[in-house]
């Protein structure tokens, strides 16, 4: 599926200008470990399968959806790997949309489906070890693509976030 009637009736709104936009994405592993990633065939960089919340849906609902859209296969969330944002995840589409994602990384197991996406969305599906993985569109840390039995969820952490508090004894 394309944009949503929700994003396209922002879109209508705010035209081509920067929206905040909370998004899924999911790290979907083969039996060899390799990480399946998405091109989109339209000149932007690869990307796990992911996309936006939409409005009603829980996060692990939305990268179900999202999942299965993208690539044809059926997962379970089983882990939230991290939660992203910030300027560092602004993104300008092709064809000029700005958006600043917040993003919920999902480990997703496989139950059924096949590579086969029930959308437009995606061109070609490959699968890649994590030393060898292609340029992605966002600048996701390396640690959530290595397979660890860590209980902490990545996210970002600036110390001069904390300083800057006010209040805060320096």
């Amino acid at each position: 599926m394309g944009m949503s009637n929700y994003y396209q009736d922002l879109r209508k709104k705010v035209g081509s200008g920067l929206i905040f936009m909370p998004s899924v994405a999911g790290i979907i592993r083969n039996e060899a470990g390799e990480i399946l990633f998405q091109n989109k065939g339209n000149g932007e960089k690869w990307s796990l399968p992911a996309g936006a919340i939409e409005l009603g849906e829980a996060p692990a609902e939305g990268v179900v959806r999202e999942v299965r859209e993208e690539t044809g296969l059926h997962v379970v969330p089983e882990k939230l790997l991290g939660v992203f944002g910030g300027k560092e995840f602004r993104y300008e589409y092709p064809n000029g949309h700005k958006v600043e994602y917040v993003v919920f990384v999902f480990d997703c197991r496989p139950v059924g489906g096949e590579h086969k996406p029930i959308d437009s969305e995606t061109a070609e599906l490959r699968y890649f070890i994590p030393k060898d993985m292609p340029e992605l569109a966002l600048p996701y840390p390396e640690s959530i693509f290595v397979k660890t039995d860590r209980e902490k969820t990545e996210f970002q952490l600036d110390d001069e976030w904390v300083r800057k508090l006010p209040g805060k004894r320096r």
